[in-house]
């Protein structure tokens, strides 16, 4: 499964690998690649993962989920 997440509030490259890293420790994540420039992490699983835990670890490191979407 692949979901396109955006995220609102980061403006570095720190910021960019701290939202990286809380994605890929959510349970079930695969991979978790995030793009400063369109405000966006694109995540992969081989399981459901549950909105709610990809907005909880995006929160937790200090920025906003405005969107998810399945692709």
């Amino acid at each position: 499964m692949k979901k396109v997440v955006s995220i609102e509030g980061m403006t570095c490259g720190h910021c960019q690998r701290h939202v990286a890293e809380a994605l890929r420790d959510v349970a079930g994540v695969k991979s978790a690649v995030v793009d400063l420039a369109k405000k966006n992490a694109v995540v992969e699983s081989d399981t459901a993962v549950p909105d709610e835990a990809l907005k909880s670890a995006v929160a937790e490191a200090g920025y906003t989920v405005t969107g998810i979407a399945e692709n």
